[in-house]
C-alpha cells in the first residue's frame, strides 16, 4: 500500500528525498542501460503517483505548481526516470476531465495505490505524429477489440496500466471528416498485449520507451474515454502535459549545471588567468554566472507557466486557457534551451578531464538533446510571436 500524501509542501518534501537516492546510481543506470525497477517501486510506495487525484476521491489535488516542482526535482536527479510518469498524469488529467463516476473511483483509487500508468501513443506510419493506424472496433456482446502497433510508449515496460490512442472506425466522422478517437485504458498483462524493450535512443536511455504491439486485445466499454472531447472548447489538458515537459528539461538544466560545479572543482585554472583554482579564473567565473541566469530565468518561466494554468483552471475562459498555453510554450522553449546550453557548458567548466567517459557527464547532454526533440520549439515560438504581434490565441491540441 503507497503512503498517502496528504498535502503539497510532503509532496515537495518525498520528491526531494527521494531524489537523493534516484540521483546514487542514475550514473550507472544510464552506462549500463540498466531499467529503474527498484526506483520505480520506491516512486509508487512515495505516494507521488496519486498527488493530483481530486480530493473527493481521496487524493490530495495538488496545483500544478507544485507537480512542476516535482518534477524538476526528480529529472535534476535522473531525467529518465522523472520522464517515466510524466504521461501516468496526464492520463489521471484525462479521466478527470472526460472519464465517468466509476471510471474515476476505480482508476483514481488505483493512482493512490501506487499503479502506475504509462503512454501507447505515438505511431510511425503516419504522415504526422497525430496520426493513428489503430482500431478500437465493436465486437460481439458490447466489447471492443484493439489491434495496432505503439512506438516510443514511455514507461510501458514497468506499468500497471497502459492507455493507448485509438480510432473508432465504426462511429460517425467527425465535422472535418476524420475518424473519432478514444483513449482505452488496459491493463499491462492483458491478453494480446506485447511490450519490447527496444528503445535504443542515445538520451534518455532507461525510460523504456519501448515498442507495444496489440494483437486483438479484448476492451470493456468501462476502460474507453472519447479522446477528441478534450480539445472542445477552452482546455488547459495539452498546456498540463507541456509544462511537465519544461519541468524535465528545467530539472535537466539544474542537474547539469551542479555537475559543472562539480567538474569545475577537479579542473586546473588555465595559466593565463593567475588564479589558484578553475573556480577563481575570471572568465569561467563570468561563464558560470551567465549559465545561472540562464537556468534561473527558465525556472521563473516554469513557476509562472503552471502558475498561469493554475489561475486558467480555477476560472477558465478562451483567454485565460490561451494565455496558459502560451505561457507554457514559452517555458518549454527557455527550459529546453537551458538544458542544452548547461549541459554542453558543463565541459567548459570542467575542462579537458571532464571528458572522460568513466564521468560519464555526457548523459547530460544526451538526455537534453534527446528529450528536447519531444516537441519542437520552432513551432512554440510561432504561437508566442502571433500571440505576440495580432492577438492570435493558439490551437488546441496536446502540445500547447
Amino acid at each position: 500500500m503507497a503512503h498517502r500524501i496528504r498535502f503539497g509542501a510532503e509532496a515537495t518534501e518525498i520528491a526531494r528525498k527521494l531524489a537523493v537516492g534516484i540521483a546514487e546510481q542514475a550514473d550507472d543506470r544510464d552506462r549500463d542501460r540498466r531499467p529503474p525497477a527498484a526506483e520505480l517501486a520506491e516512486l509508487s510506495d512515495s505516494g507521488l503517483l496519486g498527488i493530483t487525484v481530486p480530493a473527493r476521491h481521496g487524493g490530495a489535488e495538488v496545483s500544478l505548481a507544485v507537480l512542476t516542482e516535482v518534477f524538476r526535482t526528480l529529472a535534476a536527479a535522473d531525467a529518465s526516470l522523472a520522464q517515466i510518469p510524466q504521461s501516468h498524469f496526464v492520463f489521471l488529467d484525462a479521466l478527470r476531465r472526460q472519464g465517468t463516476r466509476e471510471q474515476q473511483a476505480q482508476y483514481f483509487a488505483r493512482a493512490l495505490d501506487g499503479a502506475r500508468f504509462a503512454n501507447a501513443q505515438t505511431e510511425r506510419g503516419g504522415r504526422t505524429v497525430t496520426d493513428d493506424a489503430t482500431t478500437l472496433r465493436r465486437s460481439g456482446r458490447g466489447r471492443y477489440v484493439l489491434d495496432g502497433v505503439k512506438y516510443y510508449s514511455t514507461g510501458a515496460l514497468f506499468a500497471d496500466v497502459l492507455v493507448v490512442r485509438a480510432v473508432l472506425p465504426d462511429e460517425p466522422p467527425l465535422p472535418d471528416g476524420s475518424p473519432p478517437k478514444a483513449l482505452a485504458y488496459i491493463d499491462r498483462d492483458t491478453r494480446g498485449v506485447v511490450v519490447e524493450d527496444d528503445w535504443d535512443g542515445m538520451g534518455q536511455r532507461t525510460t523504456a520507451s519501448g515498442t507495444v504491439r496489440l494483437d486483438r486485445v479484448r476492451v470493456h466499454p468501462n476502460e474507453i474515454i472519447p479522446y477528441n472531447p478534450l480539445f472542445e472548447g477552452p482546455t488547459t489538458y495539452g498546456a498540463r502535459a507541456q509544462v511537465l515537459h519544461a519541468a524535465l528539461d528545467a530539472g535537466i538544466a539544474r542537474g547539469a549545471l551542479a555537475a559543472a560545479v562539480t567538474a569545475a572543482g577537479r579542473a586546473r585554472p588555465w595559466f593565463e588567468s593567475d588564479a589558484d583554482t578553475a573556480a577563481g579564473d575570471p572568465l569561467l567565473v563570468q561563464r558560470a554566472g551567465e549559465l545561472e541566469l540562464t537556468v534561473r530565468g527558465a525556472e521563473a518561466l516554469l513557476r509562472e507557466a503552471a502558475e498561469t494554468i493554475d489561475a486558467a483552471e480555477r476560472a477558465p475562459s478562451a483567454d485565460a486557457t490561451a494565455r496558459a498555453s502560451i505561457a507554457t510554450a514559452a517555458a518549454k522553449v527557455a527550459t529546453g534551451r537551458a538544458a542544452l546550453e548547461a549541459s554542453s557548458a558543463l565541459f567548459e567548466l570542467g575542462g579537458t578531464r571532464s571528458a572522460a567517459g568513466a564521468l560519464n557527464l555526457s548523459r547530460y547532454w544526451r538526455d537534453a538533446r534527446t528529450h528536447t526533440l519531444h516537441d519542437p520549439e520552432r513551432w512554440k515560438v510561432q504561437h508566442i510571436g502571433r500571440w505576440l504581434l495580432t492577438g492570435t490565441p493558439p490551437p488546441r491540441h496536446g502540445q500547447l
